[in-house]
């Protein structure tokens, strides 16, 4: 299906330096990125631009927009998310999205990655001390900062930066009049290697998906849609919160499939039983 075929990746962010060879090896084709694509006018992470939908629609919105201007039928785009982990309250996470489009089969697949391996914050910097404390924590200089007069200045901010004395000028020069600056990680991907690593996990996992193909139409993408809780405790056999079993989905024939004991065990250990252990 997608092999010697030509695929688009949506990027202005040295994305491709991942995602491309991945994708040559396991899919067979052959990537581009085109050099006045611009992603910035999606959203950006700085602030300058407001991205108006979620992840998910930002990197339709992406892929859809790649097609129409370069009249190409594969694309693939990445859109990353950055905040507090949806389970581990107070860890910052990265979530990233890949999605694949081809309009020639009408198809899209779309692959998500959570990680806890990220450096991303931001916080009001008062003296050099703080500065170089802030820097060697975000990993600097391999991994970009940026730094703007105020946490929400959208106007004076400078990204980018990865030369110690440029870090030390732009503080002098913004704290010189306001006591201070707002000091942050530079979450494009091209100026952060942790972020490159993500995503070359997501990358991975679309791959994946796409080898998961539906049992009745062959379709790729195959792929989990739901998961229901309930998997029985192993001392009184009541219900737990755990997964009982996935449901996958079939975009295309709309073929669904419930598959159960997913992580390969059929009872649950008594302490996550909200029964024995209240």
């Amino acid at each position: 299906m997608f092999r010697n075929r030509r695929l688009l990746i949506a990027t202005k962010h040295n994305k491709e330096t991942v995602i491309a060879p991945l994708l040559e090896r396991e899919l067979g084709v052959t990537c581009f990125v085109p050099p006045d694509f611009d992603t910035d006018t999606f959203g950006t992470f700085s602030g300058e631009i407001k991205r108006t939908a979620d992840a998910a629609e930002a990197a339709r919105a992406k892929c859809e927009a790649a097609m129409r201007r370069y009249n190409c039928d594969l694309v693939v785009s990445s859109e990353g998310s950055f905040g507090p982990h949806p389970a581990l309250f107070f860890v910052p996470a990265d979530e990233e999205i890949l999605l694949l489009t081809d309009k020639q089969h009408n198809l899209q697949i779309m692959a998500r990655t959570i990680s806890t391996e990220t450096n991303f914050s931001g916080e009001w910097i008062s003296s050099e001390q703080a500065l170089n404390s802030f820097a060697e924590r975000a990993g600097f200089p391999s991994h970009a900062l940026l730094m703007r007069r105020s946490e929400n200045d959208t106007h004076q901010l400078e990204k980018g930066i990865t030369d110690r004395d440029e870090l030390v000028r732009v503080f002098r020069e913004m704290s010189s009049t306001n006591g201070g600056a707002f000091l942050e990680t530079d979450m494009r991907a091209c100026f952060n290697p942790t972020r490159m690593q993500v995503i070359a996990q997501a990358t991975e996992k679309l791959i994946a998906q796409i080898r998961s193909c539906c049992p009745r139409c062959t379709a790729p993408g195959f792929n989990v849609t739901d998961a229901a809780a309930g998997l029985p405790c192993s001392s009184c056999g009541r219900p737990t919160r755990s997964t009982l079993y996935y449901s996958y989905t079939c975009r295309q024939c709309s073929w669904n499939e419930e598959r159960f004991f997913p992580h390969t065990k059929t009872t649950e250990d008594p302490m996550y039983c909200d029964h024995c252990n209240p």
